[in-house]
């Protein structure tokens, strides 16, 4: 359960940015024994994969921050942010092993498949969501709205490989966010008269 949590937990988060979940689980590979990745994802601990996650990290992190360019990034990220989820849950899923799970050993390719789906998930979220933000701040909402989403990624994932019953808050809680945002999207678009 701990390895579904943690695989969750990280796709959610790759879901708001993909870089931020990729670089915490490649950085841990390398630094510490926390994340042991496969043997098929062992290029995630190396310092290319590092140095071009970080130089994204970077550039997802400003353009998100500028009213339509995050849109723009968000359609970018379609393809992105899913793979990125897909990839950190398959990475953390060889944590079976210690759970003696033969059957998420002998069917890698599920973790991969919900990573991405919850991911694909997540983003689309993010992507409804943001323009709406936009639309109803005139701008001003992209940056903290994105600075929001970020910090929650980045909590996110590291509470799904150090604490990943914390996850399902964490999760319960970004449902609700979301779920208010599109709320208020619909009852903005619907106007005062509508009831």
């Amino acid at each position: 359960m701990l390895v579904a949590l943690t695989g969750i937990g990280l796709s959610t988060a790759a879901g708001l940015n993909a870089y931020i979940p990729f670089l915490v689980v490649a950085l841990l590979a390398r630094f510490t024994d926390v994340v042991v990745l496969p043997s098929g994802l062992t290029w995630m601990e190396s310092w290319w994969a590092i140095g071009i996650g970080t130089v994204l990290l970077v550039a997802d992190v400003v353009l998100d921050k500028v009213p339509v360019v995050d849109s723009v990034n968000d359609a970018i990220q379609t393809a992105i942010r899913p793979l990125s989820g897909g990839i950190v849950f398959a990475a953390t899923s060889a944590a079976a092993d210690l759970e003696s799970s033969t059957w998420v050993q002998e069917n890698a390719w599920v973790p991969f498949v919900a990573g991405v789906v919850l991911a694909a998930i997540v983003h689309a979220g993010k992507a409804t969501v943001r323009p709406a933000v936009n639309a109803t701040t005139f701008g001003v909402g992209a940056p903290v709205v994105s600075t929001i989403e970020d910090g929650t990624s980045f909590g996110l994932s590291l509470a799904a490989v150090f604490v990943p019953l914390l996850v399902l808050a964490l999760l319960v809680a970004l449902v609700v966010v979301l779920v208010t945002f599109r709320r208020r999207r619909r009852a903005a678009t619907r106007g005062p008269d509508a009831s």
